[in-house]
């Protein structure tokens, strides 16, 4: 078996914890402010919440600390359900051109 060698310090965590604070509050005060315009505002949210998931993905499931193999894994198959997403539900999301909103 391969044992994971990594720091369990403490200090680690609540600086990863830290910046999930802040990203969360920066996220909460573009949405109150709307500071930007719907499409941009859902950019700059999700690119917020990729940075957020990785954080949690890397650190608090132990994910930056296995090998390489278990990391590829990972992002290959989420690259994947990105892409069947893709083709799914891309073509609905045109409709709001064409119809517009009501």
């Amino acid at each position: 078996m391969h044992d994971a060698t990594h720091d369990d310090s403490k200090g680690q965590y609540f600086w990863v914890w830290g910046a999930l604070l802040v990203l969360t509050a920066v996220e909460v005060v573009l949405a109150y402010r709307q500071v930007f315009e719907a499409v941009r505002m859902l950019e700059v949210l999700l690119f917020l919440s990729v940075i957020k998931s990785a954080l949690i993905i890397g650190y608090f499931m132990h994910l930056k600390f296995e090998r390489a193999l278990m990391r590829w894994v990972l992002v290959i198959s989420v690259t994947a359900c990105f892409i069947i997403m893709y083709f799914f539900f891309f073509p609905d999301a045109g409709r709001i051109l064409k119809l517009g909103v009501q």
